[in-house]
């Protein structure tokens, strides 16, 4: 029997910045479905970007993306009893999607101060390649070329 087929709905462009990439952004800040909590950290994060670092915040932001997306990234592979990790190229919405996860992540990491300021710190780190998530981005590039011998195991 064949599989469902998987249907992308279309992402709305947020009100404020008009953007489908700030929108998708605020759907991964969002938890458990509170989307005008997500909208207002996000918001507040671009806000004190502006503020503190006088730069237009959509500049920094599509910068940090740019730095932060991986180009390659591992999977495991089970061959004849041994599990090998094979290096693979990341395309497209998977890499938007490690993008933002390891960015949020890296700023929820953090502790000590408000959610938009962790936010805005970690975006302004890996706009100027640096922080948590430019290393998440490292290690998993380093690991990579490590297993790149078993490269052929591609599937």
């Amino acid at each position: 029997m064949r599989r469902k087929r998987n249907v992308k709905r279309e992402i709305i462009p947020d009100p404020k910045y008009s953007s489908a990439v700030v929108a998708k952004f605020i759907n991964y800040v969002m938890r458990k479905g509170k989307k005008s909590v997500a909208q207002g950290v996000v918001y507040r994060t671009f806000d004190t970007l502006q503020k503190k670092h006088n730069q237009d915040p959509m500049v920094i932001f599509d910068t940090a993306l740019k730095n932060v997306g991986p180009t390659l990234e591992i999977k495991s592979r089970r061959i004849g009893g041994a599990t090998y990790q094979v290096p693979r190229e990341v395309k497209g919405e998977r890499k938007m999607a490690l993008t933002f996860r390891w960015i949020i992540d890296a700023a929820r990491s953090k502790k000590g101060k408000p959610i938009h300021e962790r936010l805005a710190e970690e975006l302004i780190l890996a706009s100027k390649n640096e922080g948590s998530a430019i290393k998440k981005k490292l290690d998993t590039h380093r690991m990579a070329e490590a297993n790149k011998a078993f490269a052929h195991f591609a599937w």
